[in-house]
């Protein structure tokens, strides 16, 4: 009978610790700036317009700003590419292909 009772309130405290330790994460994770947060990056515009020639089924999986152009990561339509835009003028400053 004794092994049953702490058997019970150690269950009882890791429950406690695993439900707190759940609302902690979900704190945490709700609390972080997401990714869609327009941060300015020193030297570039705020506000790039570009029109990219790419076919169809292509689309951008990600943007990054290198130096004084923005490289941007397109997949689909072909072979996975990265393309450099220069931000000042919205032309194409480079295209990089990446085989698989």
């Amino acid at each position: 009978m004794r092994a049953l009772k702490i058997a019970t309130i150690v269950m009882g405290v890791l429950i406690v610790l695993g439900t707190t330790g759940l609302i902690v994460g979900v704190v945490r994770r709700t609390s972080k700036p997401t990714a869609e947060v327009m941060v300015p990056v020193a030297g570039l515009p705020a506000f790039v317009s570009a029109v990219l020639d790419e076919p169809p089924g292509t689309r951008i999986a990600g943007v990054v700003a290198v130096r004084e152009r923005l490289a941007v990561q397109l997949q689909g339509g072909g072979v996975d590419r990265v393309v450099l835009v220069d931000p000042a003028t919205g032309a194409v400053a480079g295209r990089i292909s990446l085989a698989r």
